[in-house]
């Protein structure tokens, strides 16, 4: 990739200012796991995930 840090992050900060309505601060707190997944459809249909899904996976994650 040609394109240096800076000049990502200030896209990436972009992006998720105009379609997340991030503060700087709320951008540079998340990590790009936590971007990625608030950019992108919890799931391939789009629909999102459960009260079921969310808390098998919270059991999941605390279990791991």
């Amino acid at each position: 990739m040609s394109e240096r840090f800076a000049e990502m992050a200030l896209r990436c900060a972009g992006l998720a200012a105009t379609t997340l309505h991030w503060t700087p601060d709320t951008f540079w707190n998340a990590t790009p796991a936590e971007l990625l997944a608030s950019l992108a459809p919890p799931r391939a249909d789009g629909t999102p995930p459960t009260r079921d899904l969310i808390a098998r996976m919270i059991e999941r994650d605390e279990n791991g």
